[in-house]
């Protein structure tokens, strides 16, 4: 996106950058190790692991086990994480601030996720996410993860807006790459990453709510295509 381009599409990750829900999958994660008699490294898993799926993040744990297996896994894990997210789960402060400013000014709006179903519907059901957005994309359409951008490309041919007039929001490396694949230019965000993970990369903020006030989308310049390196961003 060129300085002369004004976005008509935000793209926002859920996790970490609409709802407080990192923090939940950090102790949801510590509990399912506990279960497993793993050990676990909380804060070098969380680094390493940010904007990955579950079964992205546990084939590299258990590269012999096979699929289903994996996938029961990841059941558990998410059955944890719902758990406790339908007791203490919350908004991002400023999430409907953002969402609503961005109606009013006629921007079309998706949500961007590796969730599972089960945790977008919980999400949308506390909070109603779904009726403030055009659309919700995420694997489960059969697309592929981040930093693949094909959920990002999704939303927007469903949207009607060519990827250079998209704008995404992440809090992980991996979105920010996915990003950048997709021709897209992106804000990051420090909620669940500190600013140095996202270390040369021009548009960094700590919260959606800086971004309230609208002055970025006029001058972001285009993401510089090194700008964010995965494998050294520990995402």
């Amino acid at each position: 996106m060129t300085p002369d381009v004004i976005p008509a599409a935000l793209l926002f990750d859920m996790d970490g950058t609409l709802i407080d829900s990192m923090p939940l999958h950090d102790r949801s994660w510590a509990v399912w190790h506990a279960e497993l008699g793993l050990p676990f490294d909380d804060a070098g898993f969380f680094a390493a692991t940010a904007g990955r799926t579950n079964l992205e993040i546990l084939r590299d744990l258990f590269p012999a086990r096979d699929e289903a297996e994996l996938e029961r896994l990841a059941d558990r894990k998410e059955a944890i994480y719902r758990e406790i997210a339908v007791r203490e789960l919350e908004l991002i402060a400023g999430t409907r601030a953002v969402l609503a400013q961005a109606r009013e000014r006629g921007l079309k709006l998706a949500i961007c996720t590796a969730a599972p179903p089960a945790n977008i519907a919980l999400a949308c059901e506390r909070f109603g996410l779904g009726e403030l957005v055009d659309t919700i994309t995420s694997p489960a359409d059969g697309l592929r993860g981040k930093p693949h951008p094909d959920i990002f490309l999704e939303a927007a041919r469903r949207l009607g807006v060519e990827p250079a007039r998209c704008l995404v929001f992440e809090d992980a490396p991996l979105g920010i790459e996915a990003a950048r694949r997709g021709g897209m230019a992106a804000v990051a965000l420090t909620t669940t990453l500190p600013a140095d993970a996202f270390a040369g990369f021009p548009n960094v903020v700590e919260t959606i709510a800086d971004f309230s006030d609208y002055s970025l989308p006029h001058s972001l310049p285009h993401n510089r295509p090194n700008s964010l390196d995965p494998e050294t961003s520990h995402a």
